[in-house]
């Protein structure tokens, strides 16, 4: 009897420690399960974020098929990025202005200097890109149903500037069937940058008549007009061909438009 007795009383503690071992390896899956689901959480924050100088590409490319096999539209708000899935939707501000945009990417680029992006025209203009060629900005990866267009900047834009560990370089993981970009190899950019003034002018017409004259011979070229005011309060249009790396370069450049009856200045492009 006392047998029988200490064998049921032996089973039952076994019952009891199996149920406790049970209940503990459960809780230790489910606490792994949590972390597992924090990481991709915290890679994706850090991954689908970029800095770096953006640039911009419009007229002279208007209508030319993109990496994607679409015709390229400066009106529509697109942009080229060396890695990138296609279709992939980005923020990108630009911390001085506070000015945001949500582009689509559908091109390969840029490839020179320190560049991580390419916008068409209608997305650069409210940037600054188009006035200064190239400006700082801050890319992040969207929800592939956000309406593109001109937003709202991210409350922490200027925490994400100021952010060290945030490169040039984003991971095309964080998109569903993607694998990890390979990084990207870059080189400083030229601190000093030129530009060929082609003319000032009262009459926009007529910058815009020297602007087609220029991008009718030299297709490949950037040109843009800088708006001005005189001390009088006059309107100045001025016609401004390219960035180039080196005043040789540039004057190379002033050379050939001069041979088609453009006569140019080369300039540094901080003293515009």
């Amino acid at each position: 009897m006392k047998l029988t007795v200490r064998l049921h009383l032996s089973g039952l503690m076994m019952s009891l420690l199996l149920v406790l071992l049970t209940a503990f390896s459960a809780s230790a899956s489910a606490r792994r399960a949590s972390e597992d689901e924090k990481a991709p959480a915290a890679a994706v924050k850090k991954t689908s974020t970029m800095r770096g100088r953006a640039s911009w590409y419009g007229r002279e490319h208007q209508g030319h098929r993109t990496s994607n096999g679409e015709r390229f539209d400066r009106n529509k708000y697109t942009c080229a990025h060396k890695t990138l899935p296609f279709g992939t939707k980005l923020r990108v501000s630009n911390p001085e202005t506070g000015k945001s945009v949500v582009v689509r990417v559908t091109d390969r680029g840029p490839f020179r200097h320190q560049r991580i992006l390419d916008l068409a025209e209608i997305a650069a203009r409210p940037l600054g890109i188009v006035t200064h060629g190239a400006v700082a900005v801050v890319a992040q990866v969207v929800d592939p149903t956000t309406p593109l267009g001109p937003t709202e900047a991210p409350e922490n834009l200027a925490l994400l500037a100021a952010d060290s560990t945030i490169t040039a370089d984003i991971h095309t993981n964080i998109v569903a069937g993607e694998t990890e970009a390979a990084d990207v190899a870059l080189t400083p950019e030229p601190a000093a940058t030129y530009i060929i003034q082609a003319g000032t002018f009262g009459d926009p017409r007529n910058a815009r008549a020297v602007m087609d004259k220029i991008q009718s011979v030299e297709p490949k070229l950037l040109v843009t007009t800088v708006a001005t005011t005189t001390a009088e309060g006059r309107a100045l249009n001025r016609v401004v061909v390219g960035r180039f790396a080196t005043q040789a370069e540039a004057d190379e450049v002033r050379l050939r438009l001069a041979r088609v009856g453009v006569a140019g200045l080369v300039r540094q492009g901080e003293n515009l």
